[in-house]
């Protein structure tokens, strides 16, 4: 279940850093990540009355801009695509289908949670997508993503100037010493990248 808005970091079972911030790798968050789409698609359907299945999926992706981007991102995953035949918009870099889904997701709804800072869902959406589509983003740019998601999924929203400056102060690191942070993110309260 997604973290309420102010809720503490928790340790992940499966990774030594907290939940979520090992996905793609670490299965159970992975797990958790793809949760957060599920869970809003299972309760958009009850809303709705209505099934589960490719039909719905297909009236949804047709129209993003209607629904919230959980139940778009949910949607696209249930849609096979005619160029690679994995889940449309999940497919790699050169897909022609899933390039164009993947931009049309951005059409959806984005509505920050009670409490969250503005511009949080937003934030979540884009992290997401790219732990769940790492395919053509920079592994820097994966890695430092992965950091910030449990945050974000709290209701946190880094400042531009501090996202930007946490960018900068790892520029000069390797990837192994970024991918060293995310146990780091536990050990001390009130972490903030180096």
């Amino acid at each position: 279940m997604r973290p309420g808005v102010g809720e503490p970091l928790r340790a992940c079972t499966g990774c030594p850093g907290p939940e979520y911030s090992g996905a793609p790798d670490c299965a159970r968050c992975r797990g958790l990540v793809d949760a957060v789409l599920e869970e809003e698609w299972r309760a958009f359907l009850l809303r709705e009355g209505l099934p589960d299945g490719p039909e719905v999926a297909a009236l949804v992706a047709e129209e993003p801009q209607r629904y919230d981007w959980r139940v778009v991102d949910a949607a696209l995953e249930r849609l096979v695509c005619e160029g690679c035949a994995g889940p449309l918009g999940r497919g790699p870099a050169g897909c022609a289908p899933c390039a164009l889904a993947h931009g049309f997701r951005y059409a959806a709804v984005e509505t920050d949670r009670p409490g969250a800072a503005p511009g949080n869902e937003h934030a979540v959406r884009v992290n997401v997508s790219v732990v769940r589509r790492p395919q053509g983003v920079p592994e820097r740019e994966v890695l430092l993503r992965r950091l910030w998601l449990p945050w974000l999924m709290t209701g946190v929203l880094p400042t531009t100037e501090r996202a930007q400056a946490a960018k900068a102060r790892t520029r000069g690191m390797g990837l192994a010493e970024i991918g060293a942070l995310f146990p780091r993110v536990l050990d001390a309260p009130g972490f903030t990248l180096p």
